[in-house]
C-alpha cells in the first residue's frame, strides 16, 4: 500500500468513529510517546534482545505499527510531509556526519 493510500485509510477510520476531535497535536504527540514506551517495555529487564525479537515479534510489530500510525496522524494534523521531512533530515545528517566520522562513540 502506498503511503498516501494508508493515510487516507487512517483518516477514514478516524472520521467514521468521530475521533478527529481528539487528534490534536498535543494528544497525538502524547500517544506517540506512550506507544514508544510500550515498545521499550518489551525489552525491559531482558538480557538477550534477540529473544524478544524471536518470541514477541508480533507484539514488537504491533507497537511499531501503533507508533507509525500515530506519527502519520500527527504529521497529517500539522501539515508535515513525513517523506520530505525525512529526506531533509538525511541531507542534514549527511553534511553533519560525513563518511569519515564512522565511530562517533569510540
Amino acid at each position: 500500500m502506498e503511503l498516501q493510500s494508508l493515510i487516507q485509510r487512517l483518516r477514514t477510520f478516524r472520521d467514521q468513529r468521530g475521533w478527529r476531535k481528539y487528534h490534536t497535536p498535543k494528544n497525538l504527540a502524547i500517544s506517540i510517546s506512550i506507544e514508544a514506551a510500550e515498545l521499550l517495555e518489551l525489552f525491559q529487564w531482558i538480557e538477550n534482545e534477540d529473544e524478544v525479537l524471536e518470541k514477541q515479534k508480533e507484539r514488537v510489530e504491533e507497537e511499531i505499527a501503533d507508533i507509525f500510525i500515530y506519527l502519520l496522524f500527527f504529521c497529517d494534523a500539522v501539515g508535515i510531509d513525513i517523506v520530505k521531512a525525512a529526506e531533509r533530515k538525511m541531507d542534514k545528517n549527511e553534511r553533519k556526519y560525513p563518511p569519515d566520522t564512522r565511530d562517533l562513540w569510540g
